[in-house]
C-alpha cells in the first residue's frame, strides 16, 4: 500500500470577495472499485480561520486602541447596521453596545446627525455638514463632539461599511482654558511690572513685549511682535543683542550694566539689561527673556556729578546738525581753538561741554565764563586773578578763571560782549598761553584750551569796530554754526520725545503722550527762543497737565494766541468746537449760576477738579 501524500495548494474563492488562499491538503490512497463512479481521488482540505473573523478581531483591536486614546468610535455595515462600538463611544453617547448592535444607525444615534453626504447612501437624510455637534448623554449633560466618518474597505477594496469617530471637546477645552488663563494671568502680571520685558524665540524674533517696554522704546507691541530683536537693539553687534544670543545659545544668564537701545524715534536710550534663556518642561532651550531698566535719570545725575557730556546729549538728524556732529567728532580730540556761533537757546553751552568731554582733557576742569554777566570793572580780576595788595581789600592772592582751568578747557560764553580793553590781554593768552594777574609783575603760564561762543556774528562786530580783528582770527581756527530750531523742524519730533523723557524722569513720572492737535501746534510754532524755549514750553505743559496726555489748553497762553492769529478766527472756532463736548458749555454756565459763581461748588457739582473747571471756562470763554 502506498503511503499518504501531504502538501499545499493555491486556491481562488469566487464570489463578491474573490480572495487567494493557501490551503494544506492530504491525499490518502484508496482502492479502485469499478462499481463506484469515483473519477478522482478523495481530497481533505484544512481551511484557515475565516477572513471575516480576522477582520472582526482587527476591528476590535483598533477600537480598543481608540479607547486608550479616549476617542469614541463605532462601525456600521452597508445596511447601516451597527456592528461594534467601543467603550469611549458608549460613555459619550450614554448607550450600551448590546442595545445598539445590529440596529439601524439612523434610529439609534439621533443626537449625532448624519453628514451632508452619507458615505453609504449618498445625500439621503442629510442634516448638516458641521463636524462639531452637541449631544445629550444619559445624565442630561450637553457635550460638544467632533465627528468624523471614514469608509471601511474589504481586502478587494470594495466598500464594506463606515467608521465614525467621536472626539469629546471637554478635556481639550478645559486644558486650553487652563493654559489661556495661566497665560493671561502671567501677561497681566508682566504688563504691570515697572520694568521693560520682552521674550524671543530661538531665532531671535520677539514673542512678547510688555507695557513698560512700549513706554521705554516708543514701539507698540504690534509693531515689534514677530520681528527681530535688532529692531530695538540695532543691526550692529551691540552688547545687549550679543548677550541675548549668547544666553540662548549657551543657556546662561547674563547682565549688562550700561547699554543703549534704539527708540522708535531713533533716539538712543540708556538702559541696564538682564538676559536669560527660556526652557520648556523637558529642559530644552526654546528662546530668551530680557528685562531692561530706563537709566535716563541715572544718566542725567551722572552728568551733573561728573559734568561730562557725550554726543548722545545732542539730538538732531537734520543735515545741518549732522554736519556739526561730523565736524565735532574730528576736532574734539585736538587742542584747536573753537568758536561756536548761533542764536540764543540753540545749545552752544551744551556743545562746548560735549567737545570738552570728547577731548583728551575730559578728566581735567571745564570752566565757564559768561562775559556778559560780569561787570567790566571786575572782569579782568575774574579772568586773570589778582595778588595780595593789588587793590584795597585784596588781602590775599586769588586765582582767576584761567588758572582754575589749567590743564583743561575754558569756555568764554558771549565773547562778543568782552570790552576792547580786555580783548588785547586775551589775545596774549591765546598767543603765548601766559598772562599777568592783576597787580603782579610776574607772568603765569597756563595749559588751557579755549572754547568761545557768541550769539552775534563776530565778523560783523569786527566790521563795526566792536571787536578786534586780530583776536577774531585767533578765535576763528574752527567755527561751528548752530542752526535755529525754525531751520531744523525735521528734528522737532525727536527733540520733543527726548526732552519729555528727560523732564518726566526728573519728576519721577512715566513719559506722557502728546495729543495729535497739540503736536500740530508744536510743529507749526517757530520757537524764537529755540531749544531752550521748547524745554520751557514742555515743562509748563507737564506742570499744568495732570493727565496722561498733553492737550492744547496745557500750552502757554502766548502759543495758543499766536496759533489762533495764524489760523484765523474761523479755524480757531472750528478747533474749539472739535475739542468741545456737546452741551458742556451750557452745563457749566448753569452750574455756575446755581452756585452763585462759586467755582469750588461748581466743580464739586460737576465732579471735576477746580483746575479742570478753570481750563474749561477758559476754553469756552466763560471767564
Amino acid at each position: 500500500m502506498s503511503r499518504a501524500a501531504r502538501g499545499t495548494a493555491r486556491l481562488f474563492l469566487s464570489g463578491c470577495r474573490q480572495r487567494e488562499l493557501i490551503a494544506t491538503y492530504e491525499l490518502s490512497p484508496i482502492s479502485y472499485d469499478p462499481t463506484k463512479a469515483t473519477s478522482s481521488h478523495q481530497i481533505k482540505l484544512q481551511m484557515p480561520i475565516d477572513q471575516k473573523k480576522i477582520d472582526v478581531i482587527r476591528s476590535n483591536q483598533f477600537l480598543a486602541i481608540l479607547d486608550e486614546l479616549g476617542v469614541g468610535a463605532f462601525t456600521v455595515d452597508l445596511n447601516r447596521k451597527v456592528k461594534s462600538m467601543n467603550l469611549a463611544a458608549q460613555a459619550l453617547m450614554g448607550l450600551k453596545e448590546n442595545d445598539v448592535k445590529e440596529k439601524d444607525c439612523r434610529e439609534i444615534f439621533t443626537g449625532v446627525p448624519c453628514m451632508t453626504t452619507c458615505l453609504l447612501r449618498g445625500n439621503s437624510n442629510a442634516v448638516t455638514d458641521e463636524p462639531d455637534v452637541e449631544v445629550i448623554n444619559e445624565n442630561e449633560t450637553a457635550r460638544l463632539l467632533t465627528r468624523m466618518a471614514i469608509p471601511i474597505y474589504d481586502a478587494s477594496y470594495q466598500l464594506a461599511g463606515c467608521l465614525t469617530i467621536l472626539q469629546d471637546h471637554s478635556p481639550i477645552a478645559d486644558l486650553i482654558d487652563r493654559i489661556h488663563y495661566e497665560e493671561r494671568s502671567l501677561k497681566i502680571i508682566l504688563d504691570n511690572l515697572d520694568v521693560g520685558i520682552f521674550t524671543v524665540n530661538r531665532g531671535g524674533y520677539i514673542t512678547f513685549f510688555n507695557h513698560k517696554a512700549e513706554k521705554i522704546s516708543g514701539y507698540g507691541r504690534r509693531q515689534v511682535l514677530g520681528k527681530s530683536c535688532s529692531t530695538i537693539f540695532g543691526k550692529g553687534e551691540a552688547n545687549d543683542l550679543f548677550s541675548l544670543k549668547k544666553s540662548i545659545r549657551k543657556g546662561i544668564k547674563q547682565s549688562v550694566r550700561h547699554e543703549e537701545i534704539i527708540s522708535k524715534a531713533g533716539e538712543k536710550v540708556p538702559v541696564r539689561a538682564n538676559v536669560i534663556a527660556l526652557k520648556n518642561e523637558k529642559d530644552a532651550i526654546v528662546g530668551g527673556l530680557a528685562t531692561f531698566h530706563d537709566l535716563t535719570l541715572e544718566h542725567q545725575l551722572d552728568q551733573v556729578i561728573s559734568n561730562r557730556y557725550t554726543f548722545h546729549d545732542m539730538i538732531g538728524k537734520s543735515p545741518e546738525m549732522q554736519k556739526v556732529f561730523e565736524t565735532v567728532s574730528v576736532i574734539a580730540g585736538t587742542d584747536a581753538t573753537i568758536l561756536i556761533e548761533g542764536p540764543t537757546g540753540t545749545g552752544k553751552d551744551l556743545l562746548a561741554k560735549v567737545i570738552h568731554s570728547s577731548s583728551q582733557r575730559a578728566s581735567c576742569p571745564f570752566v565757564k565764563v559768561n562775559c556778559a554777566a560780569i561787570p567790566d570793572n571786575l572782569l579782568e580780576s575774574e579772568m586773570f586773578g589778582y595778588v595780595k595788595g593789588a587793590f584795597t581789600g585784596a588781602d590775599r592772592d586769588k586765582p582767576g578763571r584761567f588758572s582754575e582751568a589749567d590743564g583743561g578747557s575754558i569756555f568764554l560764553d558771549e565773547i562778543g560782549e568782552l570790552p576792547l580793553s580786555l580783548q588785547a590781554k586775551l589775545l596774549r593768552v591765546l598767543e603765548d598761553r601766559e598772562f599777568y594777574p592783576l597787580g603782579s609783575r610776574h607772568t603765569l603760564k597756563v595749559d588751557v584750551r579755549i572754547l568761545s561762543a557768541s550769539n552775534k556774528k563776530l565778523d560783523m562786530l569786527v566790521e563795526d569796530g566792536l571787536f578786534r580783528k586780530d583776536l577774531f582770527y585767533r578765535l576763528n581756527v574752527f567755527r561751528l554754526r548752530l542752526p535755529t530750531l525754525k531751520d531744523r523742524k525735521i528734528d522737532l519730533p525727536l527733540l520733543l520725545r527726548h526732552i519729555l523723557r528727560r523732564l518726566c524722569a526728573a519728576r519721577g513720572n512715566h513719559p506722557v503722550n502728546i495729543s495729535k492737535s497739540t503736536m500740530e501746534i508744536l510743529l507749526k510754532f517757530d520757537y524764537p527762543g529755540n531749544v531752550r524755549e521748547l524745554e520751557n514750553i514742555l515743562e509748563h505743559a507737564l506742570i499744568i497737565s495732570q493727565e496722561q496726555e498733553i492737550l492744547p489748553e496745557h500750552l502757554p497762553d502766548y502759543i495758543q494766541q499766536t496759533m489762533a492769529v495764524a489760523d484765523g478766527p474761523a479755524q480757531t472756532v472750528n478747533k474749539l468746537l472739535k475739542r468741545s463736548i456737546p452741551g458742556e458749555r451750557e452745563r457749566i454756565i448753569q452750574a455756575l449760576n446755581q452756585h452763585g459763581g462759586n467755582r469750588a461748588g461748581t466743580a464739586q457739582a460737576l465732579s471735576i477738579d477746580r483746575t479742570t473747571l478753570w481750563r474749561k471756562m477758559k476754553r469756552y470763554n466763560i471767564l
